[in-house]
């Protein structure tokens, strides 16, 4: 037993040696990070006692303190001769390790944001993480750090709460919200407690997951920042966690390469592109033009509801569909599929779409995003856009459309037309884009009314905000956006913005107007000219997010709207497109009296996309996701400004993935 444990190491210190080698010429330390030399010196840190746990042996990169630090590499592999002390004792458990007994001394050591410091018990790492070891028994003092709004921070915090259910440490996110999002992933509550089975399951699961993950990252090019637990969480979009059970590892790789630069890209820091220009990234010079090749474009619309529901949001991109049809004659041939109402009958149109000769397709609907990013994975050679905003994918590209231009125009009106400073406002859902258009709304009903008052209700909760409205004596009322420039939208007032005469008769004044064939044409101009390419290595998401500029977004104004308001609508319109008028450039204080823009600048679009706040000139709040009808959850849970914080679906479907685990 003594020889093969010497044996084992003098493999185990040649392979300290090249590690300490590689290390100093990649110009780092080649030894084991000192816990005393990374924890903050102007804070008091609360240490708390943990108790035995199972540590995870990859999470043990460091030591307590100082002393004989010098013994070791930063993986713990030995580099003292075989004869020293040090040598000898490693020996010894080396030997007890390979008998009977065994080594089962828990070590002692403390943690500090998922990753721990040994104070006694080095050789036993050493010694067990030479012969792979998952996992290495200890007694544990957790350091809490100071609470503060560093995202590092607050993820920490979410993972202790988290360790309370699960006991696990193998997962450390660093982001808030990934741990929340793993137990939805999972169909789990977050107090929901973990048994003893589940945790083993998850384990063994998570560490097939971590192997592959490993083995591709090793092959990808560059160095990326991306953890396997993050990189879960995207392929969880996609397949069930029990799948992890049933696939092989071979399998298993490929799906991670192909997932690769989606998995960069929702987790690199700048890697979602928001584009608020309908111009093409790409330069789509002559020479692209001539190698672009394309006779004929084969293009496909999948809508989620069915072509005979009457639905405003299909016939809006079938208005779209047939304008593209009118500009571009026959070198383009479409078709629309329907009925993409669950995640496999999207899959289902998609394949069918592609079988019938598709090379680009769109989908219509938010809900519809991670069945695109799947099919994209499936058919490379395919372009694939999503109609929605706010989307971490590289292999498909989003488009929506900057409402809140439209709503600051006719919320100006509104202001003007309310006599008595009232204004009724129903919004849709509580998602990313249309806080601000209630903002955007408030704040140019204030320009032309000072007193202006803006009343909120909500059309995705019970109720009869129209009706309940006018019953209340508030004479000027916003609804939903119109979906086409068709008269009767504006007429039947129950879109845009509207009043209530003398006589009771509602008039209508101005809409928003949808227009997608201004965006269709020009996503399908740019691919004719060999632009829109999907280029392997470029692990960024293009979010399209376009306005009254590219003309994605307009307003129709009522021929019953007196003269100097169509004035104004226009003046504003053109400043709108034009980029001289800015509805967020100018001092906003918040419903709770927190100042949002003392005026000197204007917010950028990621502040604009995830509002969660309220003018103060708002009478109204943003509805709870549990307050929401059942009908309406779907999209919030896509693009909802808080769907972070959505707890697991309860329905037993939800759960399935997580109970074949057990």
């Amino acid at each position: 037993m003594m020889q093969a444990a010497m044996e084992e190491y003098a493999q185990a210190l040649r392979q300290g040696q090249k590690e300490y080698r590689e290390l100093l010429m990649a110009g780092k330390s080649p030894y084991p990070v000192v816990l005393d030399e990374v924890l903050p010196e102007d804070n008091e840190l609360q240490v708390v006692d943990v108790g035995l746990v199972e540590i995870p042996s990859e999470r043990i990169i460091g030591v307590k303190s100082a002393g004989r630090i010098a013994a070791f590499t930063a993986s713990f592999r030995p580099l003292l001769d075989a004869k020293s002390e040090f040598g000898a004792k490693w020996i010894n458990l080396c030997a007890a390790h390979l008998g009977e007994a065994g080594i089962t001394d828990p070590i002692l050591c403390y943690e500090y944001l998922g990753n721990f410091y040994v104070q006694e018990g080095n050789k036993r790492v050493s010694v067990l993480r030479h012969f792979g070891s998952p996992g290495i028994p200890g007694n544990v003092k957790r350091v809490l750090p100071a609470a503060s709004d560093a995202p590092r921070i607050r993820a920490y915090y979410e993972f202790i709460e988290f360790y309370k259910v699960t006991g696990l440490y193998d997962v450390q996110f660093r982001r808030p919200g990934d741990y929340a999002r793993l137990l939805t992933k999972l169909g789990k509550k977050r107090t929901e407690v973990w048994s003893e089975a589940e945790r083993r399951n998850f384990k063994a699961s998570f560490h097939f997951f971590q192997e592959a993950f490993r083995e591709v990252k090793a092959k990808a090019d560059g160095d990326v920042d991306l953890l396997p637990e993050e990189a879960l969480l995207l392929w969880l979009d996609l397949f069930p966690f029990s799948n992890l059970k049933r696939l092989s590892a071979t399998t298993l790789r490929k799906d991670i390469a192909a997932l690769w630069e989606d998995m960069v890209s929702t987790t690199a820091q700048d890697s979602v592109k928001v584009q608020t220009k309908a111009k093409d990234e790409s330069k789509t010079s002559l020479i692209n033009r001539l190698f672009a090749g394309i006779e004929q474009l084969y293009v496909a619309f999948i809508h989620q509801m069915e072509e005979s529901s009457g639905s405003a949001w299909v016939l809006g991109h079938e208005a779209g569909r047939a304008h593209l049809e009118e500009v571009f004659g026959d070198r383009i041939a479409v078709k629309s599929y329907y009925g993409a109402s669950s995640f496999e009958r999207t899959e289902a149109c998609i394949d069918q779409a592609v079988a019938d000769g598709a090379e680009v397709v769109f989908t219509t609907s938010p809900p519809l995003s991670r069945a695109t990013l799947k099919a994209a994975v499936k058919y490379p050679k395919v372009r694939f856009f999503n109609c929605s905003v706010d989307q971490p994918y590289s292999s498909i590209r989003t488009y929506y459309g900057r409402l809140h231009e439209a709503k600051f125009i006719t919320g100006a009106i509104a202001g003007a037309m309310a006599g008595e400073d009232r204004i009724g406002y129903i919004a849709g859902y509580p998602i990313f884009g249309v806080t601000a258009s209630i903002n955007a709304f408030a704040l140019g009903a204030r320009m032309t009314n000072p007193r202006a008052q803006l009343e909120l209700r909500w059309s995705c909760l019970p109720g009869t905000p129209q009706a309940d409205f006018l019953a209340d004596g508030i004479r000027v009322l916003s609804n939903r956006e119109a979906p086409t420039k068709s008269q009767m939208y504006m007429d039947f007032c129950n879109y845009g913005t509207y009043l209530m005469d003398d006589r009771g008769e509602l008039v209508p004044l101005a809409t928003p107007v949808w227009e997608w064939g201004s965006f269709y044409e020009f996503a399908i101009r740019s691919i004719l000219d060999g632009g829109l390419r999907r280029d392997k290595g470029n692990a960024v998401a293009v979010n399209y997010w376009l306005g009254m500029d590219s003309g994605v977004i307009a307003v129709k104004i009522s021929d019953k709207l007196p003269e100097g308001l169509r004035q104004l609508a226009n003046i504003l319109s053109r400043g709108l497109a034009e980029g001289s008028i800015d509805p967020f450039h100018r001092r906003i204080v918040a419903q709770d009296g927190t100042l949002k823009n003392d005026g000197s600048r204007g917010l950028s679009p990621n502040e604009i996309l995830h509002m969660d706040w309220l003018c103060d000139s708002v009478i109204g709040q943003i509805p709870s996701y549990e307050e929401i009808l059942p009908q309406s959850r779907s999209m919030v849970r896509e693009l909802g400004i808080y769907r972070d914080s959505i707890p697991p679906e309860k329905e037993e479907k939800s759960r399935e993935n997580f109970e074949h685990i057990r």
